[in-house]
């Protein structure tokens, strides 16, 4: 029974490209008219087809992990990139779509991220190990998109560029306060103070991040420019000339988004500027994957530019720009993926193969839903003043960011 459902669901699923599936009793059926993206696998279990039948995102997941979806490291990018290019153009099943449909009614529900559930959800992930993640990141630890201002560039001229980027558009001066929502390992708060003379304060929820931030800044004789806290940003009182917030607000919640950009509002001086920086749909929204809510990113929302826009105007702030960087996290998630399997030897020294498994398919799955999808990185420019920045991006040229770097070490 189970394989004639998911016969079905593939052969109007597949309508580009080809899927070549070698059943669990050894029968091989190839779906699609061929094309540039071809895959094969194959699925040892008569479990793993009765799940991807019932609930095939999760299954999907599952199953590559503990092996009973079996498909070479090589083959599995086209393989994901396969599904997913079909999933935008061929036809799920109808009870498939009303799930998806339902899930996204009751987000609001799912996603109630209080402070005590945001710091469980952010700890699941980021207080795993920071060993792991050096393996696979730029030296300054950037886990967010880069910005390829050439496609040629390093993935540490990359991070380095989406830093400079943001810090122009914050227009920084020496001495500025500036709170960083969601430091991370300390990196953007680093360079606004070392590069741009700014005093700032960094939040997180994560103890590794906290610890490995102070660090850090220790070593770069910052401390005395640099302050990290293990606080939810909800908590944070008092008021800033500049805010930012790189890849933390994937992480808030539907439910919170609005009190999210209230307490951008409440916090930001009269005369500030706040850059967001976060992935977002460029389509309606869409509920997070299964998969991932359950083993990667709990609790975690990618929003719409609707839903993010939708809220802004409930604030008293200003959108002065908002720009969609397309074309530069699957470049980044490239360069991550090249990296942990050059790793793995470290990897499994620290792992056992289901967890390799289950990071590879995390990066691979990412890298190929933002080639395919209608996905891409927003970055909101906010104030309270139409005037906080000029009228016009001129003021964006690299010459001018430099010469605040240079103003900020003299």
């Amino acid at each position: 029974m189970w394989r004639t459902v998911l016969d079905k669901m593939l052969a109007k699923l597949v309508v580009t490209g080809r899927l070549g599936v070698t059943w669990p009793d050894g029968r091989i059926t190839a779906y699609g008219p061929g094309g540039d993206l071809e895959a094969k696998v194959r699925l040892t279990e008569e479990s793993i087809v009765r799940e991807l039948g019932q609930r095939p995102v999760l299954a999907l997941g599952e199953g590559y992990m503990d092996g009973r979806i079996d498909v070479t490291p090589e083959q599995l990018y086209p393989f994901m990139a396969l599904l997913i290019r079909n999933q935008q153009s061929g036809a799920m099943p109808r009870w498939f779509d009303t799930v998806q449909a339902l899930r996204g009614w009751t987000r609001g529900i799912e996603q109630r991220n209080n402070p005590l559930r945001s710091q469980k959800n952010v700890q699941h992930h980021y207080d795993i190990s920071d060993d792991l993640y050096r393996l696979f990141l730029d030296e300054d630890m950037q886990y967010s998109c880069a910005y390829f201002a050439r496609p040629d560039m390093t993935l540490e001229a990359a991070q380095a560029a989406k830093k400079d980027l943001i810090a122009r558009k914050l227009r920084i001066t020496p001495g500025m306060r500036v709170l960083d929502i969601g430091c991370g390992w300390g990196g953007m708060a680093l360079t606004l103070a070392r590069d741009y003379g700014a005093r700032v304060v960094g939040v997180t929820l994560s103890e590794n991040q906290l610890a490995t931030a102070q660090a850090r800044a220790e070593e770069a004789g910052l401390s005395d420019k640099v302050e990290f806290r293990l606080l939810d940003y909800r908590k944070v009182g008092e008021t800033f000339d500049r805010i930012v917030s790189v890849g933390m607000l994937e992480h808030v919640g539907f439910p919170h988004l609005d009190s999210y950009f209230a307490k951008v509002d409440e916090l930001l001086a009269e005369d500030g500027i706040a850059l967001i920086h976060t992935i977002g749909h460029l389509s309606e929204p869409q509920p997070t994957s299964m998969w991932l809510d359950k083993y990667i990113f709990p609790g975690g929302y990618v929003p719409s530019l609707s839903e993010v826009s939708a809220s802004v105007e409930k604030t008293g702030l200003w959108a002065t720009d908002v720009e969609v960087l397309r074309g530069h996290y699957g470049p980044t998630l490239h360069h991550w993926r090249a990296r942990f399997e050059a790793a793995l030897p470290k990897v499994r020294e620290m792992y056992d193969e289901t967890f390799v498994r289950m990071w590879r398919f995390y990066l691979v799955a990412c890298e190929a839903t933002f080639e395919e999808m209608y996905q891409g990185v927003f970055h909101l420019q906010l104030a309270h003043r139409q005037d906080a920045v000029p009228v016009t991006r001129d003021y964006l040229s690299r010459g001018q960011g430099d010469d605040r770097m240079m103003q900020a070490a003299q």
